[in-house]
């Protein structure tokens, strides 16, 4: 019998990419604004009572990173207490929460890969509602899995670092961009197929905390490059000259950032029973797709 699978969070990078993957795992029910208004978690029980899903995947989150300093209340009730509803929910309907975190929840000052065990303590507010959404679900569900991820990006969505580094090498020919941030860039669609291929795994003894990112790490301005490099062996039209490295005290922002944020992800690959694909081979493939869907 096929599985109803409620999305949460449709229209975002990650959720665009989850209706299609996971369309061979169950009957998808997709919600997101404007239908569902996620700063009324009410709205979103209702929708759960009615529809009764046995898997609920939480693609929703509050993330502009600087705004939320100054909007701290609406990004607690999106990334915190909406995520406390769901896990309520989820429980009292005997189905499975997937809900996707941050490497934010991280202060930056490891030297090796965080592991999932790792003491938490986020930066920003935005770090902080995500981990508060977190604690919620742990606390009030048994049966679920929260995936933390980073520096996503992808074809869907209004904007992410890739989309705005091609629009600032279309404009500008000096482009400077941080250098001493370090993670992994993260393609929505691997994190989308990570979780559907999660799905049939689903049970109560692999409930937990995971990591999951693309493999290898890069500054904000490896990436930068990396970006113009693969846009310009595809064709794109770029103004840009020169990719001048700074520092995170030249490039002053609202939210503070973790200097390092990569995650380790042996646990996850454990359970797929394969490593993620290198940053560097997926953005190449990304942006093939990007410019093959705008011709």
């Amino acid at each position: 019998m096929s599985k109803l699978i409620l999305l949460i969070g449709s229209n975002g990078q990650v959720g665009k990419e989850l209706q299609q993957t996971l369309e061979p795992y169950g009957n998808i029910v997709a919600v997101a604004r404007p239908t569902i208004d996620f700063s009324q978690p009410d709205t979103l029980r209702q929708v759960i009572r009615d529809k009764q899903p046995q898997i609920i995947v939480n693609a929703a989150a509050y993330t502009a990173v600087d705004k939320a300093e100054s909007e701290p209340e609406l990004a607690q009730v999106i990334n915190a207490t909406a995520a406390a509803m769901l896990a309520e929910e989820a429980e009292k309907q005997g189905a499975f929460l997937i809900h996707i975190s941050t490497d934010y929840v991280f202060d930056g000052n490891n030297c090796r890969p965080y592991q999932e065990t790792d003491a938490t303590n986020p930066l920003s507010v935005y770090g902080k509602t995500k981990l508060a959404g977190e604690q919620a679900v742990i606390q009030k569900s048994d049966r679920y899995l929260i995936l933390r991820t980073a520096w996503v990006y992808g074809a869907f969505g209004k904007s992410n670092f890739v989309k705005t580094m091609l629009r600032l090498g279309g404009e500008r020919e000096e482009i400077r961009v941080v250098a001493d941030q370090i993670g992994s860039p993260t393609w929505a669609r691997d994190i989308a197929d990570t979780i559907a291929e999660l799905i049939p795994k689903l049970n109560s003894e692999i409930s937990g905390i995971y990591h999951y990112t693309n493999s290898g790490v890069a500054s904000w301005y490896d990436f930068a490059v990396a970006i113009f490099e693969e846009a310009q062996q595809l064709g794109l039209p770029l103004k840009v000259q020169r990719i001048i490295p700074i520092t995170t005290p030249e490039y002053p922002t609202p939210a503070c950032r973790p200097a390092y944020s990569v995650l380790a992800c042996t646990k996850i690959a454990g359970i797929l029973g394969t490593h993620a694909p290198h940053w560097r081979q997926r953005l190449r493939k990304m942006l093939g797709e990007l410019i093959v869907n705008c011709d």
